[in-house]
């Protein structure tokens, strides 16, 4: 992941994510920080480092291709 992709989580997305509102999802957040390891956690938030900024590249791409749509 490029520089600006871990600086673009840790100051835009991450923030974003931790300010949403979980509703239903709540417990299971709760359930995996309760029942991992300590040792295991920076991994797991590794993983959401990288699957929440492939999803945001991949609106982004999503919006780029349908800005033609719309005119």
């Amino acid at each position: 992941m490029s520089d600006f992709m871990v600086w673009l989580y840790a100051n835009y997305i991450r923030p974003q994510l931790e300010s949403a509102q979980r509703g239903d999802y709540d417990f299971h957040f709760d359930l995996l920080k309760n029942d991992l390891p300590p040792c295991a956690r920076p991994s797991l938030d590794k993983c959401l480092e990288f699957t929440a900024s492939e999803a945001f590249l991949l609106g982004v791409r999503t919006g780029a291709g349908l800005s033609a749509d719309t005119r």
